[in-house]
């Protein structure tokens, strides 16, 4: 192996595990493909992830982290009328899950696999992003722009609602003529929902 002259990083690792993984697949995609990648042995991917499972779900997380990660932003704002806020982070949701599945159809594939292997990891995501909206109904709740009783469990419905438009499952119907306006329907209907 030649000799590296940048210092190997988990970040780096990742950023070519994630290239080896949309070049080979997840079926035929190895530590020793992403070690030839990197320049270094394989020993030395070894020292920053234990095993193959570890680094699959360490890419799996930084590719799901991605996306709670442009949420969170709005979740911020809290100087903005929740509802806005709301509608505003079911948007960035759904256009997230839509530009990984059309943007890059193979590697969102490759994800789909390793999601379904890495149930902990998705776990994970998915009440982090609950959480996301928890924070933004309940704001919502305290300002009078929202009359539910429980704020988390009114967000599980809402996650669990619009699920059509962010679960991987459904990507194919993601471009179909018509989505933007049920998806929009969808929303008012939540939003309405929970005034």
């Amino acid at each position: 192996m030649a000799p590296t002259s940048e210092t190997l990083t988990a970040e780096r690792i990742l950023e070519a595990t994630e290239e080896v993984l949309r070049r080979h697949g997840p079926a035929k995609a190895t530590v020793v493909d992403v070690a030839r990648a990197l320049g270094v042995s394989h020993g030395s991917v070894y020292r920053h992830f234990r095993t193959k499972a570890a680094l699959r779900e360490a890419v799996t997380k930084r590719w799901l982290d991605r996306t709670s990660e442009k949420l969170a932003r709005i979740v911020e704002e809290t100087d903005r009328d929740p509802a806005v806020r709301l509608r505003d982070w079911l948007t960035a949701l759904f256009e997230a899950k839509r530009h990984k599945a059309g943007d890059d159809p193979e590697l969102f594939a490759t994800y789909t696999v390793l999601t379904d292997e890495n149930g902990a990891v998705v776990g994970e995501h998915i009440a982090e992003l609950t959480a996301q909206l928890t924070r933004i109904i309940t704001e919502g709740a305290g300002s009078g722009t929202f009359a539910v009783p429980d704020p988390a469990v009114a967000a599980r419905a809402v996650f669990q609602a619009t699920g059509r438009f962010h679960d991987p499952c459904h990507a194919r119907e993601w471009t179909q003529p018509g989505v933007d306006e049920e998806f929009t329907a969808l929303v008012d209907l939540l939003v309405r929902g929970l005034s």
